[in-house]
């Protein structure tokens, strides 16, 4: 195993304080928040982001690096997204203006908007502030995984309903859903005539099974839905920033870039070099990533069924986030507990849907990190008896 996958923590508390992550909190906290990793980017992407600028940085063309979205096209193939050419995407600063630009875009204020729950914060951030309804689609623990209640979701769906927000892999349950899922909610989406955000950040993390676009089932869906993807969870380079809308109908990819105008930027010279080398030279590095990541989602679920049964979890089948009910042990103040006497920093489930007592738990960090953070659980959860 390589030695850079378990860093030392006095490197990741950096004197200068760039880390959100290692940042927000006191040094006595063990951050496992925030969605970056632990682990330095791949060799092949800072060579690339070095190179870049020894060349001129001034104002890239509007619609970004055409070598760029070529590459994106063939990464989205491999996912089977197909059909697709550069002008079938949208380049955008990340993929949160991308979950905003549809909601504003695709919807009115007072319309309604359908939303998994529990789901990323941004989904029900751009709802609310921007006055849409949000109509919550609660996904159900089940032995068999998370599921969508189909039932529920018709009962949702009023004339006013316009769209569906969907996370696939699903953050933070960690679902990966399969196909004859989301034919379901494509027949759903088509028949309430519905337009589709597709969120698709995690699609190449994953352990179980296989990513599917839905807009791959087939080009009805597909006229109905923009696809949401950047590099930033894959590469772990959230601070360079790069996202991407994908549409087969460019109406909607020019709907998207009405509202960003002005307000979007233009793309991003370094983030665009760091995401090219990515897809074209980071493979292995990902592959390590993606391996490692599996050894420590294993041994979470091993250590959480051996030594805390109580909590209530099912095993991610894609992302690196655990998704961890601590209401039978720690009630509703589960975050707080966690965090003033584990001093474990997590992220709070209220913020994902209202979901209060559950957390969220990042563990792309070295396994004796993730070993000392569920030994700190484990004290606190001995510490109540």
């Amino acid at each position: 195993m390589a030695m850079w996958l378990e860093p030392d923590p006095s490197q990741l508390r950096d004197p200068h304080g760039y880390s959100l992550k290692w940042h927000f909190y006191p040094p006595d906290v063990l951050p496992l928040w925030v969605a970056d990793m632990d682990f330095p980017i791949a060799e092949p992407i800072a060579e690339a982001v070095r190179e870049r600028l020894g060349q001129p940085v001034g104002y890239p063309p509007a619609s970004g690096d055409r070598a760029l979205l070529e590459r994106i096209v063939e990464h989205q193939a491999g996912h089977g997204l197909l059909g697709l050419n550069p002008e079938n995407l949208l380049l955008t600063s990340s993929v949160v203006p991308g979950i905003y630009a549809s909601v504003l875009a695709l919807t009115s204020p007072g319309d309604e908007v359908i939303t998994q729950v529990p789901v990323y914060p941004p989904f029900l951030n751009a709802l609310e502030e921007h006055h849409r309804l949000a109509r919550f689609s609660p996904l159900e623990p089940t032995p068999q995984g998370w599921a969508i209640d189909f039932d529920h979701l018709e009962r949702l769906v009023t004339p006013r309903t316009r769209l569906l927000l969907l996370c696939n892999p699903q953050n933070p349950t960690g679902r990966v859903f399969r196909r004859e899922e989301l034919e379901a909610l494509a027949e759903f989406a088509l028949r309430h005539r519905l337009w589709v955000m597709s969120d698709e950040l995690w699609a190449d993390l994953v352990f179980e099974g296989r990513h599917i676009p839905i807009a791959s089932l087939d080009r009805e869906i597909a006229m109905r839905t923009v696809t949401l993807s950047g590099p930033c969870k894959t590469y772990n380079t959230a601070g360079l920033g790069g996202g991407v809308a994908i549409s087969h109908n460019r109406q909607l990819l020019s709907a998207l870039a009405r509202v960003l105008k002005g307000l979007g930027g233009h793309p991003n010279v370094l983030a665009m070099a760091a995401w090219r080398a990515a897809l074209e030279r980071a493979q292995g590095w990902l592959e390590e990533v993606r391996s490692y990541l599996r050894g420590n989602r294993d041994y979470l679920t091993a250590f959480l069924h051996s030594r805390l049964p109580q909590v209530g979890y099912l095993p991610p089948e894609g992302t690196y986030l655990a998704w961890l009910d601590f209401r039978a042990l720690l009630g509703e103040g589960a975050h707080a507990a966690m965090l003033e006497r584990a001093r474990l920093g997590l992220s709070d489930g209220r913020a994902f849907g209202g979901y209060a007592g559950w957390l969220r738990l990042n563990f792309a960090t070295g396994r004796p990190l993730l070993k000392e953070a569920l030994e700190r659980m484990e004290r606190l959860v001995a510490a109540l008896r």
